[in-house]
C-alpha cells in the first residue's frame, strides 16, 4: 500500500476529522450504571451510537453487544483479525475550566473539551485512519476491529460483557490510550481499605470526632477535613499555635474553625494521578501528621494516627508497611491513600497500590499483613487487576517501535512498564500505543484537555501506518454484487441482567 497516498487523503479529512472530534466531545458521556437499553446512560448511549453511524456510512460492518459495547469491522481477505480498543466514555468535567468542557471548540488550533484526549481524539483519529485506508483501496489480510469501550473510566463492565459475548478476539492489535511510543507492560492494580474498629472511650480530654478526605482511591488526595473537640473544656488556643508553627516549617496550607464547641481542621493538598503519587501532595497525610502531635483520650484512636504516621505517611513505594517490592522489568511498587472516614466507631483508609509485573497480589497483601497484625487492622479487598507483559522484543512491539520512530525521529524513547491501566489488560496481545507524545502535558483528567488539530493529524498518519502493517495486505477477491443496506450484527447470547443505581467507582487508568 502506497502511504503517502493515505497520508494526503487523512490531510483531506483534516476539517471533517476535527468536526467529527468536536461532536463526540459534545455529548457528556460520564457512564452512570442504569437498566435498560442504555446500560450506561443515555449520553454514552449516545455517544456509541453516533460513532457507529459514522461507521456505517463508510460501509464497515457494527456490531451491537446489548448496548454494553460493541465494534465495526474492515473485514479482510484473511482468517486473522486485528484490534484497535478505545472509549468513549469520560471522566466528569469537574471545575475551573476556561472553556466549555462540553463545547467541542476549536480554539487557536486545538480541539477543546472533556475527551479530546482520553480518548475520543485517539479514537477519531483511528477511526480516520482506517476511513483513509478503505478510500485508498486498501485491501487487508486480517480483518481491522474498532472496539468500543463505554465504562473503561468506571467499572468496565461493558468491556467484560463484550469479552465473555464477542464472536471472537483480536489475535493482536493496539488501544491508543496511554503514551508513545509502546506500553509493553502494565502493572498489577489492587484497590483495598485498611479498616479498624475502635473501643469506647468515656474519659474526659481531647476527642477525635471525625476525618474524611479524598475523593478516589486512584487519585492522591487534594483535601482532609478533622473534627476535634476538647470536652474537658481546655480550649484549643495551643492547638492553633501548633497549626500555625507547621504551616510555617513545612509551607502546607491548613485551617482551623470553630464549630460550636469543636475544632474543626481541613487540609488541602495537590492531586495527581495514582499512578504518580509523587507529582502530588497528600492533603490526608498532611491532616494525620497534625494529629500525630496532640494527645487524644482514646488510646485505639491514638495508636491508629500513630500507625498511619510510621507505616504510611507521604512514602509513595510501601516502604515502611511490608510491601517495598521491585523488579527489573518495572521497577518500584506504588503506594497511594485516596480516601479516609474515621468517626469514633471504626476507621477505613482506601488504598491503591501498582505493584511489579513479576509478583502476584497475595504477596502484596501477604507483606502488609505482617504489619497491620500488632495494630490490629485488617485488609477488605475491592478490586484487583492482574499485571501485562510482553517482552520490549517482541516482533508487534518492535513493529510498532519502528513505525513510531519514523513518524517522529525519535530514537530516544524506549518501550515501558507504567503503572496505569489500560484495555490492553482486557485481552492477550495488546498493548498501548500513544496518543499522548513524551514530553507532553497531561490533560487527561485535567481540566481545560484539548489537542492540536497538527497532532490528531499526526496521529491518524501514525495508525494508518500501524494498522496497515498489523494487518497486513491481502489479495483482491472477485468483485461481488454490491448492496445498498449494510447489515448489523446482533449479540446471540442474552445481556446480563444490569445493575441498577450503582455509583461508578474510580478508574483505573
Amino acid at each position: 500500500m502506497d502511504l503517502e497516498l493515505v497520508y494526503k487523503q487523512l490531510e483531506e479529512y483534516r476539517d471533517e476529522m476535527a468536526a467529527s472530534l468536536s461532536r463526540l466531545i459534545s455529548i457528556p458521556s460520564v457512564a452512570v450504571r442504569t437498566k435498560g437499553a442504555a446500560p450506561f446512560g443515555e449520553n454514552v448511549d449516545k455517544a456509541y451510537r453516533t460513532m457507529l453511524e459514522m461507521a456505517v456510512e463508510e460501509g464497515f460492518i457494527p456490531c451491537d453487544l446489548d448496548g454494553f459495547g460493541g465494534h465495526f469491522d474492515f473485514p479482510g481477505t484473511g482468517d486473522g483479525l486485528m484490534g484497535i480498543l478505545g472509549h468513549l466514555d469520560v471522566v466528569p468535567e469537574g471545575d475551573g475550566w476556561d472553556f466549555e468542557p462540553y463545547g467541542g471548540e476549536i480554539i487557536d488550533g486545538y480541539v477543546c473539551g472533556r475527551g479530546a484526549m482520553d480518548d475520543k481524539g485517539p479514537m477519531v483519529a483511528c477511526f480516520y485512519a482506517m476511513k483513509a485506508l478503505k478510500k485508498c483501496g486498501f485491501i487487508p489480510d486480517k480483518t481491522i476491529r474498532m472496539i468500543l469501550g463505554l465504562d473503561e473510566e468506571t467499572n468496565w463492565d461493558g468491556m467484560s460483557h463484550y469479552v465473555a459475548f464477542a464472536d471472537r478476539l483480536p489475535d493482536c492489535g493496539f488501544t491508543p490510550d496511554a503514551d508513545f511510543p509502546v506500553i509493553h507492560g502494565e502493572k498489577g492494580f489492587l484497590i483495598f481499605d485498611i479498616a479498624r474498629k475502635f473501643g469506647r472511650s468515656t474519659a474526659e480530654g481531647l476527642q477525635l470526632r471525625s476525618i474524611s478526605g479524598g475523593s478516589a482511591a486512584n487519585c492522591v488526595a487534594d483535601h482532609a477535613r478533622a473534627v476535634i473537640t476538647d470536652t474537658a473544656g481546655g480550649g484549643y488556643d495551643d492547638i492553633r499555635q501548633l497549626i500555625d508553627e507547621l504551616k510555617e516549617s513545612r509551607g502546607w496550607q491548613i485551617r482551623t474553625k470553630g464549630v460550636g464547641k469543636s475544632l474543626e481542621i481541613t487540609t488541602e493538598g495537590i492531586s495527581a494521578h495514582g499512578s504518580k503519587p509523587e507529582m502530588g501532595l497528600n492533603a490526608i497525610s498532611i491532616i494525620m501528621e497534625v494529629l500525630g502531635h496532640l494527645n487524644f483520650v482514646n488510646d485505639d484512636i491514638a495508636e491508629f494516627i500513630k500507625f498511619y504516621n510510621e507505616h504510611i505517611a507521604f512514602e509513595f513505594h510501601g516502604e515502611s508497611i511490608g510491601c517495598a517490592f521491585e523488579d527489573e522489568k518495572s521497577g518500584k511498587l506504588v503506594w497511594n491513600v485516596g480516601k479516609i472516614d474515621l468517626d469514633q466507631k471504626s476507621a477505613t483508609i482506601t488504598v491503591n497500590v501498582r505493584y511489579p509485573v513479576s509478583f502476584e497480589a497475595e504477596q502484596i497483601y501477604s507483606g502488609i499483613m505482617t504489619v497491620l497484625d500488632p495494630f490490629d487492622l485488617g485488609i477488605v479487598k475491592v478490586k484487583h487487576h492482574r499485571p501485562i507483559y510482553i517482552p520490549a522484543d517482541d516482533p508487534m512491539v518492535q513493529k510498532l517501535m519502528d513505525i513510531y520512530r519514523s513518524h517522529t525521529g525519535d530514537t530516544e524513547s524506549q518501550p515501558m512498564v507504567i503503572g496505569g491501566g489500560t484495555y490492553a489488560r482486557a485481552m492477550d496481545n495488546i498493548v498501548a500505543f500513544g496518543a499522548r507524545f513524551p514530553g507532553e502535558p497531561e490533560l487527561e483528567h485535567q481540566r481545560n484537555e484539548k489537542i492540536s488539530i497538527e497532532n490528531l493529524m499526526r496521529l491518524s498518519r501514525i495508525y494508518a501506518d500501524a494498522i496497515c502493517q498489523l494487518a497486513g495486505e491481502g489479495q483482491k477477491k472477485a468483485p461481488a454484487e454490491e448492496s445498498d443496506d449494510v447489515p448489523v450484527e446482533e449479540s446471540g447470547e442474552p445481556p446480563a441482567e444490569p445493575q441498577t443505581d450503582v455509583p461508578a467507582e474510580e478508574s483505573e487508568s
